[in-house]
């Protein structure tokens, strides 16, 4: 079903306003909080008015959902849950009033050591998500934590602040990306959980926007299982919200989010497939589909473990942003999404020409990328570390020149890969590391500072995770194996299976260990470690473990 014919489309008056406010006024703070107040009937100064309910009066669990922790800070961490005893209903099971919660941090999971507690106020305007910024904590500690409703408690989670910012402490994370839900079970979350890391980075589509009918797809539900709610495109804030609530109902998505902290970052499908900016997929009008992002930003802000300043306003979200680990690691976090100059050739897979050449265009916009390349050269950390979404290094599809690229990623934006480039040789990053997802398979570049010249120095290398399910269960050798590995020497590891990638950094040596299980449209499937590869600091180019 498209936007266009959604039954619970933006109503008209919604987008009469959009289309008084305009395209360029809509993006100012004051029309996006105009349009906004119609688009998620929010009041202009917060929630403070509703009246508050009774908790005694939950009958159910309200902690259906879970909990998660995020954005780890030496001194701090960010704790989530949301209320919602009846998930799959527009309203989540509560009636709009405000619910007081409580929450605790232990140093034991049995939480006989605790540090801290506190109250938080669960608002109806957010959906009833908490979102709690624990701090006066210790560097480079565990700690366990949990919710209370009346009478109900949260699963305990666990979580951990990053060592103190002088620290030489090593660092073991997960990467995750695309699981759409109808596509299979999470089983690589059940491994995943179960995995000794520090933190989990998850590089985009959390989830999809296209229906899912009654019986998940590939999950093969007993007919009914799910309600026809969730059997069209994701278009309205309510939409968004009920998709987040399918997707983190999952036992083993939870399970993830209880065990490890997690960096999070969006792509595409959080909105809408392969938007550029106010350049929607579909024939809507510009002002009219920045509502609809208005409405997935602010319903992926209530649903993930990120921190106030992440909190949108109107149509715009500022995602990214910078991490330390110690002096081992910095980690800026990117935003390949919201800024970006649209598709050249009408997007897909392409030859290059004057119009994907133009080095005016932008993957990351120009503020971003000053941020990023002023980060570089202010870095003290042995690792420099780029969480983003798209595939960064050059990837032909053909043995024969010329080859189409993907539009859609670094490729079609050869400039804006190039400033970046620079910009990290004249800030003397030695180390440097790209994280990525998106293209629902496993890969390891090397990056090379001239991808047109294979002897060209290698700069840095490229970990591509797979999917957690997108694509369904794949294979190891895709039909196009042979080609990508022929076409780009730079590429030394490809596999189609779904999973996840563990990282280990310490001062001397980066090691990637791509997982995969075997299927996931049934579950039960075992972890396999598909292969391993170093890469050494001041010595850069992938080499297998």
């Amino acid at each position: 079903m498209s936007p266009a014919e959604h039954p619970s489309q933006h109503a008209p008056e919604l987008r009469a306003a959009a289309r008084h406010f305009g395209r360029r006024r809509f993006l100012t703070a004051t029309g996006a909080a105009a349009a906004l107040a119609f688009a998620v009937n929010l009041p202009a100064t917060g929630a403070a008015s509703a009246a508050e309910l009774d908790a005694a009066r939950i009958t159910d669990d309200p902690f259906t959902l879970g909990v998660a922790s995020g954005d780890p800070l030496p001194d701090s961490v960010l704790l989530w849950t949301r209320l919602a005893p009846a998930p799959y209903q527009p309203d989540g099971g509560l009636p709009a009033q405000r619910v007081t919660v409580t929450w605790e941090l232990a140093l034991d999971e049995r939480f006989r050591r605790v540090v801290r507690r506190g109250r938080a106020t669960a608002h109806p305007e957010f959906d009833h998500t908490v979102h709690v910024e624990v701090g006066h904590l210790a560097p480079a500690h565990v700690y366990y934590y949990r919710f209370r409703v009346g009478g109900w408690v949260s699963p305990a989670g666990r979580t951990r602040t990053a060592p103190a910012r002088g620290s030489r402490a090593g660092l073991d994370f997960g990467l995750v990306s695309c699981q759409k839900y109808d596509e299979g079970y999470y089983t690589a979350y059940k491994h995943l959980a179960e995995e000794d890391v520090d933190v989990v980075f998850h590089l985009g589509d959390y989830l999809y926007e296209y229906a899912v009918n009654s019986v998940a797809g590939s999950r093969a539900y007993p007919a009914g299982t799910l309600p026809a709610v969730f059997n069209r495109e994701t278009v309205t804030l309510e939409d968004y919200r009920l998709r987040y609530a399918l997707y983190k109902s999952d036992p083993d998505l939870r399970a993830a989010h209880a065990a490890h902290p997690f960096v999070v970052t969006w792509d595409d499908h959080e909105t809408e497939n392969n938007y550029a900016d106010d350049t929607p997929e579909n024939s809507v009008p510009p002002e009219e589909f920045l509502l609809r992002r208005a409405a997935a930003y602010r319903a992926y802000w209530e649903n993930m473990p990120l921190r106030r300043p992440q909190m949108p306003e109107g149509a715009d979200l500022k995602l990214y942003r910078r991490l330390h680990w110690g002096r081992l690691a910095q980690f800026d976090v990117l935003d390949t999404r919201q800024y970006r100059s649209d598709q050249a050739y009408g997007d897909g897979w392409q030859y290059s020409g004057p119009e994907s050449e133009d080095p005016s265009r932008t993957l990351t916009g120009d503020a971003q990328e000053r941020w990023l390349i002023n980060g570089w050269h202010r870095s003290d950390a042995v690792w420099n570390v780029v969480p983003q979404q798209v595939t960064f290094s050059r990837r032909y599809n053909s043995t024969t020149l010329p080859s189409k690229v993907s539009m859609d990623s670094w490729d079609g934006y050869p400039a804006s890969r190039e400033r970046v480039l620079a910009g990290a040789q004249a800030a003397g990053v030695e180390n440097l590391m790209v994280l990525t997802g998106d293209v629902h398979v496993h890969y390891a570049f090397d990056i090379k500072r001239d991808f047109s010249d294979p002897g060209s120095r290698t700069v840095g290398t490229e970990i591509v995770t797979t999917s957690v399910t997108s694509g369904r269960d794949g294979s190891a050798k895709p039909s196009n194996w042979d080609t990508l590995m022929t076409a780009n020497p730079h590429l030394k590891f490809f596999s189609g299976l779904r999973g996840y990638v563990t990282v280990s950094l310490d001062r001397e040596l980066a090691r990637a260990d791509y997982k995969t299980v075997s299927h996931v449209t049934t579950q039960g499937a075992p972890l396999t470690t598909a292969a391993s590869f170093v890469t050494e600091v001041g010595d850069q180019g992938l080499k297998p473990a």
